[in-house]
């Protein structure tokens, strides 16, 4: 989370260019929203897991990252693709998402609903409740993505399930019995789904990654150019990590 919001800064300040991450998670890691309570979370189950878990500077709710690929893009306010409301940014974004999904044999699609206030409150986690515009193949949530906007730069974020059960999340949060917590996991299956129940078959992190990076070339008319992060990058990281992100007054603030 710290790369990627320096990411945003830099590109903010014209120290970067524009850019897209493709990224993993190791261990699984629980990410919850920037204004989802941090009770939320099962403290005792996660570390008897040994899992993470760490708070977005974008909304939404609880989402486990493993076994995924996340994304990330990170461009200045006066960029033409980002430019607008969320919602218009959103959409613009989400048909390269799709050129990506549909070059995979994946049949998905933007699904339009007024279900983003909503969201807030059909439980814990984000995968649950599709959101304005966000990615489904067969009514079923594939995409989950939240967008983060500062004074010169946009980030969006979001995560591809690609296998594993779904439910897991279910087991490292907080409900107030295991009925709640059985039904909860029930209601997330008929919800959301996984790269591999939409094909019958896994793909791999590659696959997929390089499926993104076509799709945004393609769909945002954009020539990508493989790149490290710099110095400034590397050393303001580290400290965003220490001084936030790995912080207690930033992960228990709600």
């Amino acid at each position: 989370m710290a790369v990627d919001e320096v990411l945003l800064e830099a590109v903010g300040q014209n120290k970067s260019l524009p850019c897209l991450r493709l990224y993993a998670w190791e261990p699984p890691c629980i990410s919850i929203g920037y204004a989802q309570p941090c009770i939320d979370i099962d403290q005792k189950r996660l570390t008897d897991l040994g899992w993470d878990w760490v708070r977005r500077p974008t909304g939404g709710r609880a989402i486990l990252h493993s076994d995924e690929l996340t994304y990330s893009v990170v461009a200045p306010l006066n960029e033409p693709r980002v430019s607008g409301g969320v919602l218009e940014s959103y959409q613009r974004l989400s048909k390269a998402l799709l050129t990506a999904l549909h070059s995979l044999n994946i049949p998905a699609l933007a699904h339009p609903t007024n279900s983003i206030a909503n969201n807030q409150k059909n439980g814990a986690v984000c995968f649950q409740v599709p959101s304005n515009y966000e990615i489904v193949v067969n009514a079923k949530k594939l995409i989950g993505s939240a967008q983060a906007r500062r004074k010169n730069g946009v980030l969006q974020h979001g995560t591809l399930p690609l296998w594993g059960d779904l439910t897991r999340i279910n087991n490292v949060l907080v409900y107030p019995d295991e009925q709640n917590r059985s039904d909860a996991a029930l209601s997330l299956l008929s919800h959301a789904t996984t790269v591999e129940s939409v094909l019958g078959h896994k793909i791999s992190w590659e696959i997929a990654a390089l499926a993104f990076i076509t799709g945004f070339q393609t769909e945002l008319d954009l020539e990508l150019v493989q790149d490290d992060l710099s110095d400034f990058e590397i050393n303001r990281i580290e400290q965003l990590a220490k001084q936030k992100y790995n912080h207690r007054v930033w992960l228990d603030r709600i």
